[in-house]
């Protein structure tokens, strides 16, 4: 089963790949590993990719679009982003973030002309004729540029079919929320902002986003690893997580325990519950990792274990409504069951 973003015709599955991760963030990952990942999350029925070019200065995108040359393209939907232009540069030593060579420098553009010449870019590495849906990718700081001028051009490109879907990805949701207001996206990629441990996008952005009709894609629901697998030295948005946090996602970690329930699979099942949420996007680098994270998803989690993490003040009272009626059902939407075995948690 998928869904449509927002009033577009692009369509999303239950569960999306985020690509970061086959571009070598942090650590390398051999090009074998990252096919047989692109494959065995297809297998587990994720239907919608997601990279950018500042994932590992371009490797994302050309082994993600490598890999799926093995399916038809109306198969699956494609996401890419801009604001970001690869400039080349040649520079002794690593990329820093992304273990990959630093043969080229990130350049903000978030200028019409640098719309037209990343998607050009991005069309070539990921060797296809279309992308379903853009993002803008991080405007934190050039908001007013890509209001005025990024998203102009992308609302062109729609109009003139040559991309499916409009949206914004961020890690905050302010700016998020403006563009949802002032604009007519049809997605907003938010990271880390609706979660077990970070519930701030229920504030005003999914609210807003349900009025106005826009779908969520709900990504970082692990926190950067803490919700996967809490431990000292955990990581929370890509920095150790503090004592508080990891103490509350080890009080998470105890009550899901208690119901016979993963702590990932809440995670994912709290992630994908609003009803602003069209899809959840979990960065993965092995096929294990694919395949745990559509297991986890399918896993019924009954409703005494969200009664209690509200009643211990772990969830607001205002969260989306919880619960299987039925502890044998799956989730809707989510991926047809596939051979799936136990497999360490993604980290994303």
């Amino acid at each position: 089963m998928t869904r449509l973003l927002g009033r577009s015709r692009v369509p999303v599955s239950a569960l999306s790949f985020g690509a970061a991760g086959i571009g070598n963030l942090y650590t390398a990952v051999p090009d074998a590993q990252a096919e047989a990942t692109v494959h065995a999350a297809f297998a587990d029925g994720y239907r919608h990719f997601d990279t950018a070019p500042h994932y590992g200065l371009g490797l994302s995108e050309r082994r993600l679009g490598a890999a799926l040359r093995r399916y038809p393209r109306d198969a699956y939907t494609l996401a890419t982003k801009v604001g970001r232009l690869l400039v080349p540069d040649e520079r002794p030593g690593g990329d820093g973030e992304f273990a990959v060579p630093a043969t080229h420098r990130r350049v903000w553009d978030f200028t019409a002309d640098g719309v037209r010449r990343s998607l050009e870019a991005s069309l070539e590495r990921l060797g296809t004729d279309r992308i379903d849906l853009v993002h803008l990718h991080d405007p934190d700081d050039h908001a007013d540029q890509a209001l005025d001028q990024a998203y102009p051009a992308l609302e062109r490109l729609r109009a003139e079919g040559v991309i499916g879907a409009i949206g914004i990805g961020m890690n905050q949701t302010a700016v998020p929320a403006r563009f949802v207001r002032d604009t007519d996206l049809d997605a907003v990629l938010l990271a880390g902002r609706h979660t077990l441990l970070d519930q701030s996008g229920l504030d005003e952005l999914l609210p807003l986003a349900c009025a106005r009709g826009v779908s969520v894609i709900n990504a970082g629901v692990f926190n950067s690893g803490l919700l996967a697998d809490p431990k000292p030295g955990a990581p929370y948005d890509y920095a150790a997580a503090p004592p508080a946090l990891l103490a509350r996602a080890l009080a998470l970690q105890e009550v899901c325990a208690r119901h016979g329930v993963p702590l990932r699979a809440a995670a994912l099942r709290f992630a994908a519950a609003h009803p602003a949420v069209a899809t959840v996007l979990v960065g993965v680098r092995s096929p294990e990792q694919a395949r745990d994270a559509a297991e986890m998803l399918r896993r019924p989690v009954p409703a005494a274990l969200w009664a209690e993490l509200t009643e211990r003040g772990l969830l607001p009272a205002t969260a989306p409504p919880l619960g299987d009626p039925d502890p044998g059902a799956p989730p809707p939407g989510a991926p047809a069951p596939g051979a799936s075995a136990p497999a360490p948690p993604a980290g994303a």
